[in-house]
């Protein structure tokens, strides 16, 4: 990552999620912004790798953020950093194109595993938001949802999708199915380019459709 967007309003919250970031991307270049406004005139002026964007600012929704680098800068990834884990601030990120959340009440060293696995792939999901977001699209599917004909995955791609919409990290995984990390990166690959998703929110809504909750594991 070389040019890396902060969105924090907080200047002390703001000191400490720098210091993280520069400790993942030690040679990245920070710029910082307290207000969507100001946020907004970066992303029309600079062009960034990635981008750390709070929700509740003074002057608005870092939603608009997210959105206006969708937009602007579809190359770009946003990773949503705040303190609110309900689902009228979660799925608005995540429609908007919310790369991941993450919850700032972690613990460091887990907040700073998670921004580590965007160099790796992996979307960084907070594992309380990734089980919100299975529980929300496990309620709005319908009892007798068809499952997708052209889609036909493995046994073990069936096995590796299933975890990976539960939140599992790939190392995770590649312990549970006695895998390396490696091959499990490669079976979430195919796993996404046969299902046309790009987000482990959507590897869940897919995985849901092909009931594999409902399968014994």
């Amino acid at each position: 990552m070389k040019n890396i967007l902060l969105l924090e309003d907080l200047p002390q919250i703001r000191t400490w999620l720098k210091s993280l970031v520069m400790e993942v991307f030690p040679n990245a270049e920070i710029s910082e912004s307290a207000r969507v406004h100001d946020a907004l005139g970066l992303v029309s002026a600079l062009r960034f790798d990635l981008a750390l964007v709070d929700l509740g600012l003074p002057d608005g929704s870092g939603v608009d953020v997210v959105t206006a680098l969708r937009e602007q800068q579809p190359e770009a990834q946003s990773v949503v950093v705040t303190i609110h884990d309900d689902d009228e601030h979660l799925f608005p990120a995540l429609q908007a194109g919310a790369y991941g959340y993450i919850l700032k009440e972690q613990p460091r060293e887990l907040i700073t595993e998670q921004l580590q696995r965007i160099s790796q792939g992996e979307p960084p999901l907070s594992p309380s938001i990734a089980r919100r977001v299975i529980a929300y699209f496990a309620a709005q599917a319908k009892p007798q949802a068809p499952l997708m004909p052209h889609v036909q995955l493995t046994e073990r791609e069936s096995e590796v999708l299933l975890r990976v919409a539960k939140g599992f990290t790939l190392p995770e995984i590649g312990v549970q199915l006695n895998l390396s990390r490696h091959t499990i990166a490669d079976y979430v690959k195919q796993i996404y380019r046969k299902l046309n998703v790009s987000s482990r929110a959507e590897a869940a809504l897919e995985a849901q459709r092909l009931g594999l909750f409902g399968r014994s594991r």
